[in-house]
């Protein structure tokens, strides 16, 4: 069974997908051979908590040895903090465009978001190719900003529910730093590489010639 048989498509991303088909099929006329880089759902959630629990650990460590009287007990708070997370979730996805369109040539227009409803997940696409070093930014730069950008600043100033935020967004961008490993692992053997973005999946596309 194919990822595309695995849930229904939206209008949009069947749209996307035939006008995908189509590049597959030119790339593949012009003597480009296809490597799918994408992981599924469950795969990305389960490998995210333990590719990310080392950097989310560290984080605690140093908050605590800064602050070894700071405790997370949040109470009502907690609602508040889930609600912000929720928010933050959305200016992750916000990221990974802005990123991205600073190399694409149409820019924002070749930027495209959507939410894969049956793991209630958003996502972000571009539909423009990049280099491998051009997506591995775009991929990362979320959890470089609201991960370890905020960790660092929570540390410094204590406090700990800026702490658990920053933990959490660490612990949301554990998908995109499973596809950085498959991308930077991902050994090319043609001179020409070109990178697309999957339109409705987790990952990315390699077609090397």
């Amino acid at each position: 069974m194919t990822k595309e048989s695995k849930r229904n498509l939206s209008p949009k991303e069947s749209e996307r997908k035939a006008q995908f088909d189509v590049v597959c099929k030119t790339m593949e006329k012009e003597g480009y051979t296809k490597t799918d880089l994408t992981v599924g759902i469950i795969q990305a959630n389960i490998f995210a908590i333990i590719l990310m629990m080392p950097f989310a650990g560290i984080v605690i460590f140093l908050y605590r040895m800064k602050n070894p009287s700071g405790d997370f007990y949040f109470g009502a708070g907690f609602i508040w903090l889930f609600a912000l997370f929720l928010f933050l979730i959305v200016v992750h996805e916000g990221i990974h465009g802005l990123t991205w369109s600073m190399f694409a040539k149409k820019h924002f227009h070749s930027i495209e978001f959507g939410v894969i409803w049956q793991a209630l997940t958003p996502y972000c696409t571009c539909s423009e190719p990049l280099s491998k070093w051009q997506y591995i930014i775009g991929a990362a730069m979320p959890t470089l900003i609201l991960g370890f950008a905020l960790s660092a600043a929570a540390v410094c100033f204590g406090n700990p529910g800026m702490t658990a935020l920053s933990v959490m967004m660490i612990f949301s961008g554990g998908g995109d730093g499973l596809i950085i490993l498959k991308l930077l692992l991902h050994r090319t053997k043609g001179k020409t590489v070109v990178y697309y973005d999957h339109p409705y999946e987790c990952g990315v596309v390699a077609f090397e010639r």
